[in-house]
């Protein structure tokens, strides 16, 4: 009897076995579909500009989260260079270092696409060049500003920039700028101008009329509330997460949220570990710091914890950004072969916040960037190569293929055309 039972159950459960590879298999080319004829666009990677050289250069599969060789395995086909300066004195001397430093990077991202490989990689400034490039089979680069503090106290800079190719700006950084205050105050509730500054007032204004997308992933609440109710178009969130899921100032809550809808905005959800989930990431981050550490002692280099960053020196934060890619992957490498590594924050965590977004303010205000090569990465999209992952998550839990198109750029695109409108219109004013 024992017997006669035994038979029926191994077959039920190999043809449930079956199955379900079937549908994990239909589930897999369905993500590969969709991920093969959506245009992707992540938001915001950062850059340095010792990559940017005739010997060592994004052509190369470098140690970084985002080149070229990455962008095309993991299908990434548009990706947002950061022309990003940290804060110092609100003075003329420190707006003039910080010029210099943002017009090396602008001049970096200008010679990948004009010099060192115009072949594969084309510079967009609206969404119909985004279309044209990526139909040439070419990968596109834009441009965004991370702190518009180089700009110092010129506004006509906002203009000189836009014709660099900048098409959204943040008025602050971590720590409050001559335009606004950052959303560092909440750790000291010290603030500068209680939101925008008369000159941070002008300057939403200013980009308001050139058609430069306002990028408020960075500045205080007050600040942000300010811009959304001043801004005669659609704002973006660069990189930043739900509040409600991950209480971290870097992050929206759902007030900003529900005024970004009310704007025509979009923020685009990041895949930054301690943005995502605080508890899992601050058990892994503690983790890998001292691994870090470990790898970069015994490879005789200095080394600090991203807290420390805002104090280096300059040489001490080039030198920093250049070594962090590589002890990045060696101290993920050696975790790996690990039993007793905390888990990581992942791609279910970074859909989560997605998911949140999407049901409280609609599935045309929500977008994807990783703040790759400026502490961004989760495990399953640690680097542009493991980008399908993020198309794969959001199959498996229904998103739609036109809903994918939206997340993964559409909805960015559709925010640019409108401030580009906005602004054309203006000129004709």
């Amino acid at each position: 009897m024992r017997k006669s039972l035994l038979l029926p159950l191994i077959i039920l459960l190999a043809a449930c076995g079956q199955e379900k590879n079937e549908n994990t298999e239909n589930v897999m080319e369905k993500a590969r579909a969709i991920h093969e004829k959506v245009i992707s666009v992540d938001t915001h990677v950062d850059i340095n500009v010792k990559n940017f050289t005739d010997s060592v250069n994004y052509t190369q599969r470098l140690g970084t989260q985002v080149n070229l060789p990455k962008m095309k395995e993991g299908g990434l086909d548009v990706a947002w260079f950061i022309v990003y300066t940290g804060q110092d004195s609100l003075n003329a001397a420190g707006y003039e270092r910080a010029a210099a430093n943002a017009m090396s990077k602008f001049e970096a991202i200008h010679s990948l696409c004009e010099e060192i490989a115009p072949e594969q990689i084309g510079l967009a400034l609206n969404s119909e060049q985004v279309r044209k490039i990526h139909e040439s089979g070419k990968k596109a680069a834009m441009i965004g500003v991370e702190n518009a503090y180089p700009i110092g106290e010129d506004l006509s800079l906002f203009e000189a920039y836009h014709a660099m190719g900048a098409r959204y700006i943040s008025l602050a950084h971590n720590g409050h700028s001559q335009f606004s205050d950052s959303n560092t105050g909440e750790a000291d509730s010290i603030w500068l101008h209680n939101g925008l500054s008369d000159l941070g007032q002008k300057a939403v204004i200013e980009m308001n009329r050139l058609g430069i997308m306002i990028d408020i992933s960075h500045p205080s609440k007050q600040a942000i509330m300010q811009m959304l109710e001043l801004s005669k178009a659609p704002v973006i969130a660069s990189h930043s997460s739900a509040r409600a899921l991950c209480n971290h100032s870097r992050n929206l809550d759902d007030e900003q949220l529900l005024k970004l809808k009310e704007n025509g905005g979009v923020v685009q959800t990041v895949a930054f570990s301690s943005y995502l989930n605080e508890d899992k990431s601050a058990l892994r981050s503690e983790y890998m710091k001292e691994l870090r550490a470990q790898i970069a002692d015994s490879l005789g280099l200095e080394w600090y914890s991203r807290s420390e960053f805002r104090q280096l020196t300059d040489d001490q934060q080039e030198a920093y950004m250049e070594n962090y890619p590589r002890i990045r992957e060696l101290a993920d490498s050696l975790a790996s072969q690990r039993a007793d590594v905390p888990p990581a924050v992942n791609v279910s965590d970074f859909a989560d916040h997605i998911d949140y977004m999407v049901n409280l303010i609609g599935i045309d205000h929500v977008g994807i960037s990783s703040d790759f090569d400026g502490g961004g990465g989760i495990e399953g999209w640690s680097d542009a190569s493991e980008t399908f992952n993020i198309t794969l998550e959001l199959v498996k839990r229904g998103y739609s293929e036109e809903e994918i198109a939206k997340l993964w750029g559409g909805n960015l695109l559709r925010v640019l055309d409108e401030v580009q409108a906005i602004a054309a219109s203006w000129e004709q004013d």
